[in-house]
Order: structure tokens, then sequence, then C-alpha cells
């Protein structure tokens, strides 16, 4: 018997679809065809979505690829002075176990991370790193273990985790810049404590625009 062929709809989506409709949202907010909590609900539910059919409602009432209203800002200058080194490429996994993992300095974001601490401790410090997404989602799992991650003031940071006898304490801000970097942090933690906050007094100045520059 010939197997039904599955439904568009109902194939699983991939990291790129999910990216695909971020970058649909993004341009949409940076618009005003989104508000802030639209954008943040359904940026959610895009990197939540298992299949294509639940990716497609999220841009059903958007274009596909929207004109700018006016020129973008550009990346800022490198300030004056001898060339800075080339940044640290880490693993996207920072794993604790009865240890401890530290990622800071100028190193490269990408757009997914994780931080697994268990009995252990994990810091992400972002402050002086460089982005090369405009969206960076970290999932977060401490058990008997502690994560503290640190961001710029400059960019937008969102959460949504579970605190299970123990703490999950994000300081939300929304960057006043449309275009700025967006650090999204979702998890639990268990017997554990999850900080992830702005650190005043430190802008990020690099960051690559390439999905957003078209």
């Amino acid at each position: 018997m010939t197997k039904p062929a599955t439904a568009e709809s109902e194939l699983r989506a991939s990291d790129a679809d999910r990216e695909r409709v971020a970058d649909i949202l993004r341009d949409a907010f940076a618009d005003g065809r989104l508000d802030v909590d639209e954008h943040a609900e359904r940026i959610e539910a895009a990197y939540a979505a298992k299949t294509l059919g639940e990716l497609e409602p999220l841009t059903r009432d958007l274009p596909a690829h929207t004109a700018p209203h006016a020129p973008k800002p550009a990346a800022a200058a490198a300030p004056a002075g001898p060339p800075l080194p080339p940044a640290r490429s880490y693993s996207p996994n920072a794993v604790a176990v009865f240890g401890g993992a530290v990622r800071k300095g100028r190193w490269r974001v990408g757009s997914h991370l994780k931080a697994v601490a268990v009995f252990g401790g994990v810091e992400l410090d972002l402050t002086d790193a460089v982005f090369e997404s405009p969206e960076v989602l970290i999932d977060v799992t401490a058990v008997f273990g502690g994560v503290a991650i640190k961001v710029p003031e400059n960019v937008s940071l969102h959460g949504t985790g579970a605190g299970v006898f123990g703490a999950f304490d994000v300081r939300e801000q929304t960057a006043d810049d449309p275009y700025a970097p967006v650090v999204r942090i979702r998890g639990a933690a268990v017997f554990s404590g999850v900080e992830a906050r702005p650190k005043r007094g430190k802008q990020l100045k690099e960051w690559v625009r390439k999905q957003l520059d078209r």
C-alpha cells in the first residue's frame, strides 16, 4: 500500500524556517505593523513552532518582504586605535556539571545558545561579544546550580521560564533601536537560580546586520 503524502503544513519546521519567519516579524515591528507585545508573542511562537503549519499563521497578515521607509543605520565604525583581535569561537553549548563554565570577553555569539548547570555554575557575559545574528535564543536548564547572563544595555532582553523551588529572573527591556539585537531567554530552574539582566554602562558596538541589510 502506498503511504499517503504528508501535507506541507504537517512537515517539520527547520531552524532556517523559524529564522525566516522571525526575520519577517522583525521587519514588521520596525515598520510599525506590530506593536511590542504582538512582536514578542509571535517571535516566541515562531521559535516554539514544530511544523510549517504552525509558522504560517504568524505572517499571514504581513507582507513577505517589507520595504524600508527610511535608511537603515549602518553598523558603528570601529574606534580609532590598533585593530581588535579576532573574536573567539566557542561551542554553542555551555555545560557545567559539578564545576563551572564561563563565556566572556570578545567572543562570537550565534543565533542559538544552550546553558546547562547541574550542581555547577554557568556565566554568559555578552557585554563585549560580537553578535552574528539579530535574534539570539538562549535555552537554559539549571538543576541545583546557577546560570548568570549579562547583556549590553542597548539590546532588547526578553525571557520566559519556570522556577521550581528556585528563581528564574529575567530583567526584560526593549531597546530604543528597532534594529538592535534581541536576546531571548527560556528554560527552567529547579532548586536553582537563573538571572539575566543588562549591565549598565556597557554598550554593544559590534554586530552583524547582514540579515537586515537587503
